[in-house]
């Protein structure tokens, strides 16, 4: 693993608590010698994220619409930004840059984002380890009803784990360090889940 990739909120959001893990999170991006892919933003968890990374001699790449670089949010200090056409060609720039995905709290667009990395996982698009920073219960709810899906049979235990959940920065690289994607049956057949 070499660069992971973290949707988080261009807000700072309620809870100061949001921003020290972004701090967090950058400080164990650091230490293990991992880049940083993200939004490009400078602004909101994006910024401090960024400016963590970068201040510990980090590197820092970021993937932008070039929509939002008109809107002067794009971060001017990143070792590299990469400038797309659009936010789907944005999603996929991000993925091809990325070994891993992570959330920190976010809003409609992080949850967009992991949920649509964690699909591609499902469907064996790639076999790269997705997960998400639960900070301050930030995601209890979510997570609640994930497991609700597979209690309901919408949603396969096996497809359900490849989403790992951590309140912790550095217990979540280290899953993801030892992370095997597992074998999954996709299709029903013959009235079989």
């Amino acid at each position: 693993m070499k660069s992971v990739c973290v949707y988080c909120g261009s807000n700072e959001g309620r809870l100061p608590v949001y921003a020290e893990a972004a701090r967090g999170l950058g400080r164990a991006l650091v230490e293990r010698g991992l880049g940083l892919v993200y939004g490009g933003a400078s602004v909101g968890i994006m910024g401090v994220l960024a400016d963590t990374v970068l201040g510990l001699g980090g590197r820092v790449t970021g993937v932008m619409p070039e929509s939002i670089v008109r809107k002067e949010v794009a971060h001017r200090g990143l070792t590299e930004l990469h400038v797309t056409s659009s936010m789907h060609e944005r999603k996929m720039r991000m993925a091809e840059l990325s070994d891993a995905f992570v959330a920190l709290p976010g809003g409609i667009g992080t949850l967009e984002e992991v949920f649509e990395a964690w699909t591609w996982a499902q469907l064996g698009l790639h076999a790269k380890p997705c997960g998400l920073l639960n900070v301050a219960g930030y995601y209890d709810g979510l997570i609640a009803f994930l497991d609700h899906t597979v209690a309901e049979r919408f949603v396969k235990e096996a497809n359900r784990s490849m989403l790992i959940v951590s309140d912790d920065p550095s217990d979540l690289l280290d899953r993801f360090a030892c992370y095997r994607a597992p074998a999954v049956e996709k299709w029903i057949r013959n009235g079989e889940t």
